[in-house]
C-alpha cells in the first residue's frame, strides 16, 4: 500500500495530538482496539451518512493508532485532489469496472505489509438507503482477514471499534448480526441510515 498521512513520520505524531485535542474539546469518547495479533482488517463504516465523516474518521484513527486506508469515487482522485486523498488514506474507485473491485481489494490487502486497515461503508454512498452492499464482507472474505465493526454515533459523540466478526461465508447470518450492533447508532444525517434492510 502507498504511504498515507497516518505512516509519515513527524506529521502523524502531530495530527496524532492535534485530533486527540480536537475530539476532546469537541465532545467526543472514543473506545475499542484492534484486534491483537491480527495487522489486517476491514473496517466497516457505518452509519454513513454526511461528508464529515470523512474528517472525522481520520481524527478517530489517529486518536486509536490505526493505519486506516477508504475507498472513493475516481472523481474525487483527479488533479489537483489526487495525491492528497491519496496521501490521506484513499484509494480510488471506477464504479463502472465495480465487478472487479472485490477481488482486487482483497488481493491487495493480502499482499499489503504492516498494519493495514481498509474502511468501507456498507451503504456504499451518503445518500438515504434501504440496501447495504456487502463489498466489505466478501472482501474480508477473500483475503482471510477479520471485520471489526467501527462506528460513529453523532447524537451521543461515540466513536470507536465495536465487536471483531470472522466472515463464516454464511453472509445472512454474519449480516443479520452485523446489522443487529449497528442498529444502536446513529450517523449525521440518522434518517438516511436503515440498519434493519
Amino acid at each position: 500500500m502507498h504511504r498515507t498521512i497516518f505512516t509519515t513520520p513527524g506529521v502523524n505524531t502531530l495530527l496524532r495530538a492535534a485530533s486527540v485535542a480536537f475530539l476532546r474539546l469537541t465532545g467526543w469518547k472514543l473506545d475499542g482496539q484492534l484486534p491483537p495479533g491480527q495487522p489486517k482488517c476491514v473496517l466497516i463504516a457505518a452509519p454513513h451518512t454526511s461528508n464529515w465523516d470523512l474528517p472525522y474518521t481520520l481524527m478517530v484513527a489517529f486518536a486509536l493508532r490505526i493505519n486506516v486506508y477508504w475507498m472513493g469515487k475516481a472523481q474525487i482522485f483527479r488533479w489537483p485532489f489526487g495525491p492528497v486523498m491519496r496521501w490521506l488514506g484513499g484509494i480510488a474507485v471506477n464504479r463502472a469496472q465495480a465487478n472487479n473491485l472485490v477481488a482486487a481489494s482483497a488481493q491487495a490487502l493480502r499482499e499489503a505489509d504492516g498494519q493495514v486497515a481498509l474502511v468501507v461503508p456498507p451503504e456504499g454512498t451518503r445518500s438515504k438507503t434501504r440496501h447495504w452492499k456487502t463489498g466489505f464482507y466478501w472482501i474480508a472474505h477473500g483475503a482471510g482477514v477479520p471485520i471489526v465493526m467501527a462506528y460513529m454515533d453523532y447524537p451521543r459523540k461515540l466513536s470507536g471499534l465495536g465487536p471483531v466478526l470472522v466472515p463464516s461465508g454464511d453472509i445472512e447470518a454474519d449480516m443479520a448480526t452485523v446489522k443487529a450492533y449497528y442498529a444502536q447508532f446513529k450517523g449525521k444525517n440518522w434518517e438516511q441510515f436503515d440498519s434493519g434492510s
